[in-house]
């Protein structure tokens, strides 16, 4: 694919304001020479949100967001770097240049963007043939039946497949080819329509583009036995990579920092239909990698809802255990055999409230699948043996001894495994929050005030404990390109060093704090030659800290 010329990407950057691009999200109101706001990215009723025009960046003081247009885009939205791009450069009006490409690349770009084109037209004639011809009116009558209403349907772009070829002739008008209708997946060997007459849930990629579509069977008749039938893998539509909904649920995920992944396209709307935003679906399958990163950009909390049965296959449990494994807050909603989310959407939150963690359900389940208590110790020790130490661990801990009323020498069998060699001493996380914090505060002064730049290039790198904050000072001494991380650290330091009014003389005796640490840590280590050196120099900075007061 054709890349985008950095000039254009400059043109984008400087042209994006930064405010008018926040505010389509949360209202924000002037407050000084910045905009404050509620942060979009999580719930709050005290704004915490600093959005500073004249550097161009965002920063949350209550979730630790912050990052620049670019970045904003790239949250909200579900994109990447390039369809943050795209996505400024239309929003202000601002013509990309592509770098001159291959003629194989060119045609490889213009033939994706005819699959988008043709997917997303064939989505719209089956919304039309679903809710405008005489033939929607059976499968109106099973979402009326399901209790979905027209409104929640239609945002979520239902349609309906026509019989025989009818998308292929209608596409074909169009000038849509019979190679691009194959490879979208819409037409068959044959040249027929590859749906037909079939409930169409359209499935959307980060960026709300159509890639494919999930078909349940409303009749009997149905030649394919399956309840649900998919668009067939190919260049845009890979089932391990989607999950139904999440375009439209993504900024909600993110402000209420939760998922809840359920196991059909109806439990969607359902949910959704009942108030519950964060929302969407596996679409039958197990959780996988891939999936797994796309939540992890937005939340670390996971509520899985399936039915009885699906809650305990083999490769459901494997999704559940890999996401537990990446390191995702897991917790199971149990449903009564035989219900799902959309037969109990109203009052769902309660539900939610009753979760369970993943670790208590994973050992329950273990418990009560093992033919003996030998096997069950074995099976419920195996997965415990998978978690760090945790309220939740201890309480899944406590449930197999009381189930299996083991003696106390057989219990200590299950508690967490210590490793072999001698711990480092324990640092205070206090302490290390005030270091972290010193630090951050002397680069938002200087960040704020340039003209300190040459006292803080008279520390190094050395001087710094964390590497993103040696990245910050080697940028702010000299600029350049700045990354996903280095944008974030550079807004957070805009904001607090406004919001905490440092000034410069807060600014020199911060950095003259920073070089009077690394002396007393060198001190601490330092053989009798260097001692009285060491204890020179502190002195002197003890000094010029008392002239600066």
């Amino acid at each position: 694919m054709a890349r985008i010329a950095d000039a254009s990407v400059e043109a984008v950057k400087a042209a994006a304001d930064v405010v008018e691009v926040v505010s389509g999200r949360t209202p924000l109101r002037r407050s000084g020479a910045r905009f404050t706001g509620l942060c979009p990215f999580h719930d709050e009723r005290t704004p915490s949100f600093s959005v500073s025009p004249e550097k161009g960046t965002y920063y949350c003081f209550g979730c630790q967001r912050g990052g620049d247009a670019i970045s904003f885009v790239e949250e909200t939205e579900g994109v990447d770097f390039v369809g943050a791009i795209e996505w400024l450069a239309q929003r202000f009006n601002i013509p990309l240049e592509y770098e001159q490409a291959s003629p194989e690349q060119d045609a490889r770009r213009r033939h994706r963007e005819r699959l988008y084109a043709v997917l997303d037209a064939a989505a719209a004639f089956y919304e039309r043939y679903l809710w405008e011809s005489q033939a929607g009116a059976e499968a109106r009558a099973y979402l009326e039946g399901r209790g979905l209403a027209e409104e929640v349907c239609r945002e979520y772009r239902l349609g309906l497949a026509a019989r025989g070829a009818t998308l292929a002739r209608k596409a074909g008008e169009r000038g849509f080819t019979r190679q691009e209708l194959s490879g979208a997946g819409l037409a068959n060997r044959r040249g027929n329509d590859y749906f037909q007459g079939r409930l169409l849930f359209p499935i959307a990629d980060a960026r709300g583009r159509v890639v494919g579509f999930q078909a349940r069977r409303l009749r009997e008749d149905d030649p394919l036995q399956a309840k649900y039938v998919n668009s067939p893998e190919g260049e845009l539509f890979r089932k391990g990579d989607l999950l139904y909904g999440l375009d439209r649920a993504r900024t909600a995920i993110a402000r209420e920092e939760r998922a809840l992944i359920v196991e059909g396209n109806t439990d969607v709307l359902a949910l959704r239909q009942a108030g519950l935003g964060p929302v969407v679906a596996s679409m039958g399958t197990a959780l996988t990698e891939r999936q797994l990163k796309e939540l992890a950009r937005l939340t670390r909390k996971l509520y899985l809802c399936f039915d009885a049965d699906a809650a305990g296959e083999a490769a459901t449990l494997r999704g559940m255990d890999l996401a537990a494994a990446q390191g995702f807050d897991v917790r199971v909603v149990a449903l009564p055999p035989g219900t799902d989310p959309a037969d109990a959407a109203q009052g769902f939150e309660r539900r939610l409230a009753n979760s369970e963690s993943y670790v208590l359900y994973r050992v329950r389940l273990e418990l009560d699948r093992a033919p003996d208590r030998q096997e069950a110790f074995v099976h419920a020790r195996e997965v415990l043996a998978r978690f760090e130490d945790s309220p939740e661990r201890q309480q899944a801990q406590r449930l197999v001894a009381d189930r299996l009323d083991l003696p106390r020498e057989t219990q200590a069998g299950l508690a967490p495994r210590r490793g072999g060699r001698t711990a480092a001493p324990a640092v205070s996380p206090k302490l290390l929050e005030k270091g972290d914090r010193l630090e951050r505060d002397a680069l938002a002064g200087v960040a704020a005030h340039p003209d300190l730049r040459e006292l803080l290039a008279e520390l190094s790198p050395d001087h710094f404990d964390i590497e993103l904050h040696r990245r910050g000072r080697a940028h702010l001494l000299e600029p350049g390109e700045a990354d996903r991380d280095l944008v974030q650290l550079l807004a957070e330091l805009d904001a607090r060093a406004d919001a905490e009014g440092i000034d410069e003389a807060t600014t020199k005796e911060l950095l003259l704090n920073l070089r009077e640490r690394k002396l007393r840590r060198e001190l601490q280590s330092a053989d009798l030659e260097h001692t009285k050196e060491l204890q020179e120099a502190l002195e002197r900075l003890r000094s010029a800290a008392t002239n600066l007061v």
